[in-house]
């Protein structure tokens, strides 16, 4: 990590609307030694600063081994996002990073794999199914679980299209509401986990979304006989600093910023799902 305290200028090189409230900034370091130390996880996250607004933590969305671009998915929310979203194309901002933990790729190698993720995108696990179909002959059979509130936001169709025909890999799409044309899966995306394969003594479980559907997902696990240790949960908290330092995303003795955002279910489970925490 470069000094975690002052963020380093980095220029837009490309921005792509992927929806009306969803882009995706393309960044590149102004300094080439910058650029040349910067090194990160699947998983992990950067703060990134606009200058006179503030700075907010987003999720790194490109591959590690991409030297040249470092890419990160935003959503139009809040006052610095939308600053942000009003960028183009050669203009600057700030990137202080990476913080946190990332997904166990490494624990995953040669295993079974289930992606369960809800919500508009959720840039923590697009950025780790990202990774493995680049390096798919280092993981067993694969399962994608994607689960949407209305059929309209169901975003990045292509991709899901691409990954689908990837060796030994299950794509699975639920709507709470579909439209006229949803041609997959009407209900609760636990409607899906039926249809999953993999086997239970060699899995990785990894999900990101809402955390009644983590829930969800970890109640059947454990009910099919996975191990503790093999479910990966990526938290979500107000996160201001980035290092522990401000208290805004404490997790019990835990900060989300500096402990996680991924954390294994058996180190947290006396926390979650418990209101308050």
């Amino acid at each position: 990590m470069l000094n975690p305290y002052l963020p380093c200028e980095a220029t837009i090189i490309e921005r792509i609307q992927e929806s009306p409230t969803l882009f995706t900034l393309r960044l590149g370091f102004t300094d080439p030694r910058v650029q040349s130390h910067y090194q990160f996880q699947p998983g992990q996250f950067n703060m990134l600063y606009l200058y006179g607004v503030g700075e907010v933590p987003i999720s790194i969305v490109s591959d590690p081994q991409d030297e040249h671009l470092l890419d990160h998915t935003i959503r139009t929310v809040g006052r610095v996002t939308k600053g942000i979203a009003r960028l183009k194309a050669g203009d600057r901002l700030g990137v202080r990073g990476p913080f946190g933990r990332g997904w166990p790729l490494l624990k995953a190698e040669q295993k079974d794999v289930v992606v369960v993720t809800g919500g508009l995108g959720c840039a923590p696990v697009v950025s780790v199914i990202n990774y493995m179909m680049r390096r798919r002959e280092r993981f067993g059979l694969v399962n994608i679980v994607q689960g949407v509130k209305h059929s309209s936001d169901f975003i990045w169709k292509e991709r899901y299209d691409q990954w689908r025909q990837a060796p030994a890999t299950q794509v699975l799409v639920a709507a709470d509401a579909g439209g006229p044309l949803w041609p997959w899966h009407v209900g609760p995306v636990n409607g899906l986990f039926d249809d999953l394969k993999f086997d239970k003594d060699r899995v990785i479980v990894m999900m990101c979304g809402p955390e009644g559907m983590m829930r969800v997902v970890v109640k059947h696990m454990l009910g099919k006989g996975v191990d503790e240790g093999a479910l990966w949960l990526s938290m979500e908290r107000n996160m201001h600093c980035g290092i522990g330092h401000c208290g805004h995303c404490q997790y019990g003795g835990k900060f989300i910023c500096r402990d996680g955002p991924v954390f294994c279910y058996q180190d947290i489970k006396d926390l979650f799902g418990v209101k308050g925490f």
